[in-house]
């Protein structure tokens, strides 16, 4: 059986790596007594995959990892069992049973969604629904990537699915692409929305939480953003 289990992290916890959330998990699901399935040959291991991992710093309210299990109680017991080995900071929301021929989580993925707000007395004096609009509305926005191998210019435009500024004008909501092929990092649209503004980023001014990870239920032409636990079920 399938499972796709979406959780959140917050707190000091964002400062803990991909690989070592990945680790608790194996631990936690081991304490818990779920009957997760192992791979095989000399060196067994859980199987377990994980949607795009976030960054270190950055919060979340939704990250996803899918799980294969020989047997379930239901999606309750298993989010109940999971969350009582959870230390402060992690908390298991969802727990969907996944279609046979569902694609695995990490190659699902088509876009996040990221709520960006400011550190106290960090907001730049130029954060307004005018300046938003009018960077959003740009027909191409040109941006340097850089890896630790190389520096990559290019039209981040079409890989921006929205960019507006909440209610209250106090942070900046961003859904962008997070394909393995795409994968555009929020800092990245602020430093070209300072840069825009003439200002200059100061990553540390930023408080980042990806609010959810979705997969494209749609096509290419027309893309439809859906959960990534949009294809599951609960399991009774």
């Amino acid at each position: 059986m399938k499972l796709r289990i979406k959780f959140s992290k917050h707190g000091v916890l964002k400062f803990i790596g991909h690989l070592d959330v990945m680790r608790y998990f194996q631990k936690a699901i081991r304490r818990a007594g779920i009957d997760i399935a192992y791979s095989t040959g000399f060196s067994p291991h859980q199987i377990m995959s994980f949607a795009a991992p976030l960054g270190v710093g950055l919060e979340s309210n939704g990250e996803y990892m899918d799980i294969e299990v020989h047997s379930l109680t239901s999606s309750q017991q298993l989010i109940d069992a999971l969350n009582a080995q959870m230390v402060e900071g992690i908390r298991v929301l969802e727990a969907k049973l996944l279609p046979e021929d569902a694609g695995n989580a990490m190659a699902s993925v088509y876009a996040a969604r990221y709520a960006i707000r400011f550190r106290e007395g960090c907001a730049p004096a130029f954060l307004n629904r005018a300046t938003i609009a009018d960077f959003y509305s740009q027909p191409e926005i040109i941006v340097t990537k850089k890896t630790k191998r190389s520096e990559t210019t290019f039209d981040m435009k079409p890989h921006i699915f929205e960019c507006a500024l909440s209610q209250d004008e106090q942070t900046v909501l961003l859904t962008v692409d997070a394909s393995s092929s795409g994968n555009i990092k929020p800092a990245l649209v602020m430093h070209a929305y300072y840069e825009k503004n003439g200002g200059v980023l100061d990553e540390f001014a930023l408080l980042i939480t990806r609010e959810d990870t979705y997969m494209n239920a749609g096509d290419e032409t027309t893309p439809k953003l859906e959960p990534l636990g949009f294809i599951g079920s609960d399991y009774e």
